[in-house]
């Protein structure tokens, strides 16, 4: 894990077309995404290429797997898990997913700039010509110290990508091994289901307990219901939940 010191980020949502300033508490995040080895070591799966980030993972998977490591080293599980309802305890120094702003200052580490450095020297992506996830920590780090917050695998964070539209997903960031340039950004945004798993998406762990209530870290639950509601005419090109 590494410490990062508070600070602010601009987050950009091109999809709502709305920019918002987020300033943060120290956190700490994980200097890699979580690898295969670890994920076998804790819950069983088997383990074909150790060094390799875990994919292939639905977001409930990922929570379930931050709600474990914290048991495993005697902390308070952030997550509560009743069923398909998931919440997060703020105030818990147990492991958990990154909210979108902490891994957008996480991954930017100052940079204001689409990508922390050449491409070809911090991240896989398709120019690599790769056709599955490279070992962790095979390109140059961003000045935080932190691998592959670009490139390699996609990473789930705990924020929803827009309720309004599209329901319960969740968001992931930071492109894959078989991505282009224009995807691999530090504001690109994507995100799926929470059952869903994809063969180039994984995660990475963060921790920080917070004064918040049901708020943190750029997240709160009433922003999610807030944005759950569309103000104003559908845009174009638009299918709403429930219409």
């Amino acid at each position: 894990m590494t410490e990062l010191p508070a600070g602010s980020v601009t987050l950009h949502d091109a999809r709502r077309k709305a920019r918002r300033t987020v300033t943060l508490e120290p956190f700490e995040i994980a200097s890699w995404p979580v690898t295969e080895e670890l994920l076998a070591e804790l819950i069983g799966v088997p383990s074909v290429h150790p060094r390799r980030p875990a994919v292939d993972l639905t977001w409930q998977r990922a929570i379930r797997f931050c709600n474990a490591l914290s048991e495993w080293d005697g902390l308070d599980p952030a997550y509560r898990v009743d069923g398909e309802e998931i919440g997060w305890r703020v105030d818990s120094d147990g492991y958990r997913l990154p909210t979108e702003a902490e891994w957008e200052y996480a991954c930017r580490a100052g940079s204001t700039t689409p990508q922390y450095g050449e491409l070809r020297d911090v991240a896989w992506t398709a120019a690599d010509r790769v056709d599955h996830p490279q070992d962790v920590g095979g390109k140059m780090p961003n000045l935080f110290g932190l691998f592959d917050t670009l490139g390699n695998a996609w990473e789930w964070c705990w924020d929803l990508l827009d309720p309004a539209r599209y329901g319960d997903y969740r968001v992931f960031r930071g492109g894959g091994f078989a991505d282009e340039a224009w995807s691999v950004r530090a504001s690109a945004r994507r995100g799926g289901g929470p059952r869903m798993h994809h063969d180039d998406v994984g995660f990475r762990v963060a921790r920080g307990a917070f004064d918040g209530g049901d708020a943190a870290q750029g997240w709160s639950a009433a922003a999610d219901a807030e944005n759950a509601v569309i103000d104003g005419p559908v845009p174009v090109g638009w299918t709403p939940l429930g219409r």
